[in-house]
Parts: structure tokens; C-alpha cells; sequence
């Protein structure tokens, strides 16, 4: 590994023996909050001490240690419940969408077939260059940690209303979920937020008296460009806007601080492996000319800039490593001068205040709506297919967001390839376009060029 250059660490380490507990936060939020709505879900409310009791009965139908709980990720109160009850019952929690293919919930069945250590609190599976997607195993302390330092950035309070926007499949929901209900406030659930219709996403969150959204940044881009385009002011309920998963591009922060000057913009960062946000920055103003900052490293968070640029991230709040996979763990989880790092694979650069300024990637894993892909996971499965030869996946901007474009090689075109996808991989994997090329573009040492091929062979802006 390079050589570290740089090192910042917090002032006060976090003992994990002493680290807060995410699920008897709750439970003091429910003691003192009984009455107060915890979930909105559509309009149908649900108290805390309505809520404390389906956990506790869920917990009980579970019994003591179940292991992995896989819990049906939907929008509605019963995912919660899932999710405190399998912690409840000393569970890991496993959200598996319905919509995913057969053949990937067969994968992520599989992949939890050996068990889970005792001490973690949930499995999520990330996108892995083999094809096959890597478990995640992220320990309680790690999560009580992190929800208990949100709390305080969020500056939550049980007056706070928190939509529930991220897939529930993603840690992005953690964010969303855990602190506002170790809070006191209520978690909205709300079918307008989905519709794709920005006028109705901005008349739910009036209606419903949403003060904190959380949105993958992409997302917020287009939102922003609406409010501009149709000189709409936000609803005045709204306090608190965290973006996070890509670049924000400095035009829309400016945009947006001419819009709502007075709605506290948070630009955050953080890594599935690093347990939920590890650094986050105020944007109260911007040069229109210069990289929009990811901010700085939360108070229990340790980082190290390596002499190439790459971040890694120490500290409490690791995940465990990857399950079963002890090739990429050891790959990813590395040790240095005794302390246990994890390698980010982003490039970054410290601004003269501090903030952490992004700089790309070290390696060809891109963002889609905030959600990592490796480009190597749908290659895997496109050469998978009998008539494909060769495959190169790469992400690129497409409509003003970034959007995967499979180059294939083929024995014949066949049009049902994209289909032959859908039935395998989850639709965020699948590419947005798909382009036949007679060859691929190779490195000096016989690898395909990913960047090569789609610089010869990049499709029109418009049509496929």
C-alpha cells in the first residue's frame, strides 16, 4: 500500500465497550415519548409505545440469537419493526426486496448459509466485481455509534419529522430510520415521495410537515433544477437537506443558496464498510468554480490520506469485514502501525480549511443515484450469456445523471439481453444502454480498456 502522507485522527477515541446502543435508545425514546407518533405511513399514525410493542412481539416469535433475519424490504412500518425486532432478539437484520430476481435472493440466501457473528447488527450486500454480491457485516457498536453522532448532526429533535426516501435496501435508510426514532421524532412514510413527480414530492412534504429530507445527490440535482425552472419556493416546514453518495455540482449548491438560504444544506460521505456517514460539511457557500467539499470527518472517525490521494477510514466504526469472503476483506480491511483501516478506493485532497475535497476514483467502481457499482459485477453476469463473448461496462452521464453502458461482443445480437439481466441482477445493475461492438479495445498488457472502448464507441446522446 502507499505510503501515508497525511493523518488526521479525532481528539478522543470511541471505546466500543461503552459505545452507545442504538436499540435501547429506542426504547428510552419510547419510555419517554409513549403518545408521540413514531411512524407516519401514508397518513396512518403509529405511536412509540404502539411500535415498542410490535418489536417486542416480533422479537419474541424470532426467539433469543435467530442469526440472519431476513426482512422484506418495503415501505411501510413492519420494515421497521423487522429491523428493531431482529436487534431485539440479538439478530442480525437482512433486508431482501421482493423485486430482486430469484437468482439473486438464491445468492444472498446462500452467501448467509454459514451464520453471522453474534455481536452484528445488520448484513448488507454490496456490488462485487466476481458477479456474486459481498455481504457486509456492520456490528452493533459500530451502528450505536454512528446513530448517536447523527443525532447530534442532525440536530434532532422529537418536533422533527424525517421522510423516509432511501431504498430500504441500502445503509442510506439507517440514516433516515435509527436516529429519528432514538429521537423522539417521527419517520414519514409517504407513496408522493416515489411518484417521480416533483410537484407532488414537494406538496407531500408540505402537507406532512417534513423539517429533515435525506437524498442521494443526484436526486437533489434534478430537484434543484425544478425549483429554479419554476421559481417555486420550499415548503416552510423544511429546516434540513443532507445530500450524500456522489459529486454535488457546485452550479446547483449555488443555486439552491439562492433558493433556500435559509434551509441548512449538509453534503455528507461515507462508505457502506464505514458504517453510514464518516464526514459531513455545511454548504453555506460555494465557488462556482471549485469542487464542492465532502466536508470533515465526524468525531469518532480516523483518516489517512495515502502519497496517491486514496482516503481511508479508522476508528470504531469499521464493519467487520465481508462475510465469508476473506480474500476481499483482507483486500479491502487493511492493518497499519496496529490500527485496522478500511481502503475506500477515493481519491481525495485537503482544502486549506481542513475539508476534504473529492478527486475521482482509484479504481472503475462508479455511483448510480448514490448506490456503488462495480462495473466488474455486470460484465460477470453479461458473459454469462452463451452468445456474449466479451463485455465492458462502464459509467458514464447520460440525461445529466451517471448511468452504466455495456459494450458487448457477441456471436449474435440478440435482443433480449437487457431482459436476460433484469431476471438475474437488480434493476440499478442493469445498463441504461447496451452497445454491440465487433471488438473491445485492449491494454498494452491484453486487458480490456473500458475507457478505450467507450472513448471509440460512445453512443449518441440520444437514443440507443
Amino acid at each position: 500500500m502507499a505510503e501515508v502522507i497525511d493523518e488526521r485522527a479525532a481528539s478522543q477515541t470511541t471505546d466500543l465497550a461503552q459505545s452507545p446502543d442504538a436499540l435501547a435508545d429506542f426504547g428510552a425514546a419510547a419510555h419517554t415519548h409513549p403518545d408521540r407518533i413514531a411512524i407516519l405511513s401514508d397518513g396512518v399514525p403509529l405511536t412509540y409505545a404502539e411500535l415498542a410493542q410490535k418489536t417486542a412481539a416480533r422479537a419474541s416469535e424470532l426467539g433469543p440469537a435467530p442469526g440472519a433475519v431476513e426482512v422484506a424490504a418495503v415501505r411501510a412500518p413492519e420494515t421497521v419493526v423487522g429491523l428493531l425486532a431482529a436487534m431485539a432478539a440479538g439478530g442480525a437484520y437482512c433486508p431482501v426486496d421482493p423485486a430482486f430476481p430469484a437468482e439473486r435472493r438464491s445468492a444472498m440466501q446462500a452467501a448467509l448459509a454459514d451464520g453471522v457473528p453474534d455481536d452484528i447488527a445488520y448484513v448488507l450486500f454490496t456490488s462485487g466485481s466476481t458477479g456474486t454480491p459481498k455481504p457486509v457485516l456492520t456490528p452493533r457498536a459500530a451502528i450505536g455509534t454512528v446513530v448517536a453522532a447523527l443525532r447530534e448532526l442532525f440536530a434532532l429533535t422529537p418536533e422533527d419529522r424525517v421522510l423516509q426516501f432511501a431504498s430500504l435496501n441500502w445503509d442510506t435508510c439507517f440514516e433516515e430510520i435509527l436516529p429519528t426514532l432514538t429521537a423522539g421524532a417521527t419517520l414519514v412514510f409517504d407513496r408522493e415521495a416515489h411518484t417521480g413527480s416533483f410537484p407532488r414530492f414537494l406538496r407531500m412534504i408540505e402537507q406532512r410537515g417534513i423539517t429533515v429530507l435525506d437524498l442521494p445527490t443526484a436526486f437533489w440535482h434534478e430537484l434543484v433544477r425544478h425549483l429554479a425552472e419554476e421559481a417555486r419556493p420550499l415548503p416552510a416546514s423544511l429546516r434540513l437537506v443532507v445530500i450524500g453518495g456522489e459529486a454535488a455540482h457546485p452550479a446547483r449548491v449555488a443555486e439552491w443558496l439562492a433558493l433556500a438560504p435559509a434551509v441548512r444544506l449538509l453534503n455528507t460521505y461515507g462508505c457502506t464498510e464505514t458504517t453510514l456517514i464518516t464526514h459531513a460539511g455545511d454548504l453555506s457557500a460555494v465557488d462556482a468554480g471549485a469542487p464542492v467539499p465532502i466536508g470533515r470527518a465526524l468525531a469518532h472517525v480516523r483518516e489517512l490520506i495515502t502519497d496517491d490521494g486514496e482516503l481511508l477510514i479508522g476508528g470504531p466504526t469499521l464493519a467487520a469485514g465481508y462475510l465469508g469472503r476473506p480474500d476481499a476483506t483482507g483486500e479491502r480491511f487493511v492493518v497499519r502501525d496496529g490500527a485496522r483501516w478500511f481502503r475506500t478506493g477515493d481519491r481525495v485532497r485537503r482544502r486549506a480549511d481542513g475539508q476534504l475535497l473529492p478527486e475521482g476514483r482509484l479504481d472503475h467502481v462508479v455511483k448510480i443515484r448514490g448506490v456503488r457499482v462495480d462495473p466488474g459485477e455486470v460484465e460477470a453476469q453479461l458473459t454469462r450469456h452463451p452468445a456474449v463473448e466479451a463485455a465492458a461496462v462502464v459509467g458514464t452521464a447520460l440525461a445529466g445523471r451517471t448511468a452504466l453502458v455495456a459494450y458487448v461482443v457477441a456471436r449474435d445480437e440478440n435482443d433480449d439481453l437487457l431482459g436476460w439481466l433484469r431476471a438475474r441482477i437488480p434493476a440499478h445493475l442493469v445498463p441504461s444502454r447496451l452497445v454491440y461492438v465487433p471488438e473491445l479495445e485492449h491494454t498494452t498488457s491484453g486487458k480490456a480498456d473500458r475507457a478505450a472502448t467507450h472513448r471509440r464507441h460512445a453512443p449518441p446522446a440520444k437514443g440507443r
